[in-house]
């Protein structure tokens, strides 16, 4: 199988159902998907097996997710094929986002992101989801969607926060605190 087809060089790329221009909105929000992937995979590399046991699996299987949601946000006719996002994988999410945040402190003030390297990335991760989100918003207000991606890409956001700051906790150092922010969280239940 050759890498290259030549199928792309006038601009059109192929969507389950279809052909579509490449700078078409579900073509983006399905890139951006992509990239959001390639970023957990490079925030994992950092990850030492030792400190992050529960966190390494977790990831990986969001990466599988990710090309799940990719998948659902490409087919460009509805009923092609039966959606591969459910509400299960978001449910999942809230459960890790649960789990995860019982290890860090109250949050008093807006986090910039830093801190380790491990929760740097996550930082980034959690932009690129966010981007992600908003392109596939504006895809649904436009085609047809899978509305669960859309809810996946919100919570997974979320995850992706509470995993940096654990990420802090687990290396010894403290969330890199807006100074300029009031105290404007209030305490957990």
């Amino acid at each position: 199988m050759n890498i290259y087809t030549r199928t792309g060089d006038e601009g059109k790329t192929s969507v389950i159902g279809g052909r579509v221009d490449k700078d078409n909105i579900r073509v983006e929000a399905y890139g951006t998907v992509d990239e959001l992937n390639c970023f957990v995979g490079s925030a994992i590399s950092l990850m030492k097996e030792d400190k992050y046991p529960d966190m390494i699996p977790h990831l990986l299987q969001i990466q599988h997710e990710l090309f799940d949601c990719a998948s659902d946000l490409a087919i460009y006719k509805p009923g092609i094929r039966e959606f591969k996002v459910k509400k299960e994988m978001v449910d999942q999410l809230e459960k890790w986002i649960d789990l995860y945040d019982e290890e860090t402190e109250d949050i008093k003030r807006f986090i910039l992101p830093g801190g380790s390297q491990v929760s740097s990335a996550m930082h980034v991760c959690r932009t690129v989801c966010r981007r992600a989100e908003r392109r596939v918003v504006t895809l649904a207000k436009e085609q047809e969607i899978n509305s669960e991606v859309r809810k996946y890409l919100n919570r997974l956001s979320d995850l992706f926060f509470t995993v940096a700051r654990t990420a802090n906790v687990r290396e010894g150092l403290a969330d890199v605190e807006y100074i300029r922010s009031a105290e404007v969280f209030r305490k957990r239940k």
